[in-house]
């Protein structure tokens, strides 16, 4: 009998080791968001076991950059020791990067590491991603939608809602979780540059009910989500990716314009708040004192007086407008900004250093204990909530099913087709002639036979940041198969000075003109400022704007302006005669300005911000689409990029 106890304690502890751990070898199926007593039970019995260098792991989210990484790929060991070694609670989804350009995997990608690096952590970790424009900002093949402005122009808060509602249904199926959207900024100020068009609009009212019907949408899919940058970053003039942006308004300007969207919010049950590393000395009046380090922005006003109770979350805490005020001890903005009331760290500066910092400080009594202990509780029901608790890994064989649903494709085209808004019109380009079809499809032709003589009947030039990126790619291929042998041209800052003759040349012997700006906000682009620090602006610089400039001397009442981003754009550019703005840089807007240009699909958008000296916020000139009969034939849908 005794010689049978070693084996029974062995096939004993294996089954408790399985038990233990069942949740890693199983599928994770999207549902309802709630926190049932069997979630709280976990949650309290599994804080109560932690150690405070398991609590201070949790409070820590880290990047993880999609891409196929092999077992023994240092890039993936490092991922993967950091998230053993450091305890991590959460991990952020995004893509490497190359410059200007986003170097984007598939969705099968996303969910087999994702599934690996949750197998690999001790407790399951919450996914978050940045998909303010949906998957498709970090995956292809998945349904893309327009910026957040976009959506402020159609003024249908049923647009926001299942706009949340797809971006959940695509993101659960890769194991994404949380999503850092919807944007609550109020973009009052025209020169920001780094909101724009990823807010709703400059009205708090507008701004509020889509924030609100994207909550709706997105919990009804099953993901979480996340109200920023508190308490507004709409009204600043500065990119905090850079430096020090500021808040300048008072009390009465906050509670009537920055914060009603956030109160949206909290109304309508989101999940999380994001601090935003911008200093609000109407709210604190310390010198350089950034909201996400005070206590009288995250506790006292987010917490007691609006009374949130959800997760609250830094803004990423490697951006300049915070590492510069700690650049002699990094790890103090952690630790700030834990004791300021935020939950949870989102991707520090330096990893190490910053959760050595927290820990040291929990264990000195700097920090107190129970507010470590209420945030990892907050953390852990959250992941209960998912059902983290009882399984853990996206399910890939939903991936053919969940992901790029032709009506879902469909529904991404036309938010984008009912965005295009037309802000002036002499009456004398649009519409534009078709001489092809309106598939966006070139016609058919044999392999390696293809040749069409351009000419200079209609000429595009597409202003963009960097040629290496793809804006104007699916502009051109609309453009191509309506008018084959329209001249497409591209420029950005570095060849337009060089281009300028050649251009203007075509634009003089043009019949008609196409300028498509793509403008964008773009974090943290640097740029010399006149005091010699760096800044960012959403304006075109001197080499392009200069180029514009001379195209519209040359054939203004023959050129229309497309606006594919910032709208405020026209207000540098006064002799522009015809101008449409769409919001977005995505496929689909590049569709939909086609379209309406060519008068295939009615305009009918109206700004959702003030172009000072242009229109008021609610204006745009509605146009029908062109009669069917007078359209080239077409044999299928048109909302397929």
């Amino acid at each position: 009998m005794f010689r049978r106890l070693p084996l029974i304690a062995l096939l004993l502890a294996a089954t408790l080791c399985f038990a233990k751990d069942k949740s890693k070898d199983r599928f994770l199926p999207p549902g309802p968001i709630h926190l049932d007593k069997a979630g709280r039970k976990w949650a309290d019995k599994t804080l109560r076991k932690m150690s405070p260098e398991d609590k201070v792991g949790q409070l820590f989210a880290i990047w993880v950059r999609v891409q196929f990484l092999n077992d023994a790929d240092p890039i993936f060991v490092q991922l993967r020791d950091n998230i053993r070694k450091y305890r991590i609670g959460s991990v952020v989804m995004s893509v490497p990067v190359d410059g200007p350009v986003l170097l984007k995997s598939q969705p099968e990608v996303a969910a087999e590491l994702l599934n690996r690096l949750q197998r690999s952590s001790k407790l399951p970790l919450i996914v978050s991603a940045d998909f303010e424009r949906g998957v498709s900002m970090r995956l292809n093949g998945t349904t893309v939608f327009p910026h957040a402005m976009a959506f402020g122009a159609t003024g249908k808060t049923e647009n926001a809602e299942a706009f949340g509602r797809i971006t959940a249904l695509e993101a659960r199926a890769i194991g994404v979780h949380w999503n850092f959207f919807p944007d609550a900024d109020v973009n009052s100020n025209p020169a920001n540059p780094i909101i724009n068009t990823r807010s709703f609009g400059e009205d708090p009212h507008q701004v509020g009910d889509l924030v609100a019907a994207y909550i709706r949408g997105a919990h009804e899919g099953g993901m979480l989500v996340t109200a920023k940058h508190f308490p507004g970053h709409g009204d600043t003039a500065a990119d905090s990716h850079l430096g020090l942006a500021q808040v300048t308004g008072d009390r009465a300007r906050l509670d009537a314009v920055e914060l009603p969207p956030f109160r949206r919010a909290i109304e309508a049950g989101v999940d999380a708040v994001m601090v935003a590393h911008v200093t609000v000395p109407a709210l604190d009046a310390e010198p350089n004192r950034v909201a996400t380090t005070s206590k009288s922005v995250v506790s006292g006003l987010l917490k007691e007086e609006m009374g949130f109770q959800g997760i609250v979350v830094t803004d990423a805490l490697d951006m300049a407008g915070l590492t510069r005020l700690y650049a002699k001890d990094i790890g103090r903005a952690a630790v700030e900004s834990f004791q300021a009331g935020n939950d949870m760290l989102i991707i520090p500066a330096d990893l190490d250093a910053s959760y050595r910092a927290v820990l040291q400080a929990v264990r000195s009594g700097e920090i107190d204990r129970l507010q470590l202990d209420q945030s990892v509780r907050k953390i852990l029901e959250l992941k209960a909530s998912l059902g983290l608790n009882k399984a853990r890994l996206a399910d890939p064989s939903r991936l053919s099913s969940q992901i790029a649903q032709p009506e879902n494709l469909a529904a991404g085209q036309r938010m984008a087709d009912e965005a295009i808004t037309l802000v002036r019109d002499n009456g004398k380009v649009v519409p534009l002639q078709s001489l092809g079809n309106s598939l966006g499809t070139p016609e058919a032709t044999l392999p390696y036979q293809s040749l069409t003589e351009v000419s200079n009947r209609l000429v595009a030039v597409i202003f963009s940041d960097d040629l290496r990126t793809d804006s104007g790619r699916m502009l051109e291929r609309q453009i191509l198969a309506r008018v084959p042998d329209a001249r497409v041209i591209y420029v950005d800052a570095r060849s337009a000075a060089g281009m300028k003759p050649a251009v203007v040349e075509a634009v003089g012997a043009a019949e008609q003109v196409i300028a498509a700006l793509y403008v964008v906000p773009v974090a943290g682009k640097a740029m010399r400022a006149a005091g010699g620090g760096l800044t960012n602006t959403v304006a075109m610089d001197g080499a392009t704007g200069s180029l514009l400039t001379a195209i519209l001397e040359r054939a203004a009442e023959r050129t229309v302006v497309l606006a594919m981003g910032n709208p405020y754009v026209v207000q540098d550019f006064p002799a522009i005669q015809n101008y449409v703005c769409a919001f977005s840089n995505a496929s689909v807007s590049e569709t939909a300005a086609v379209k309406a240009i060519f008068g295939e699909i009615p305009i009918g958008g109206r700004l959702p911000v003030t172009i000072p000296g242009i229109a008021a916020r609610g204006q745009g000139i509605e146009r029908p689409a062109r009669p069917i009969s007078a359209q080239p034939s077409s044999g299928g849908s048109s909302h397929v990029p």
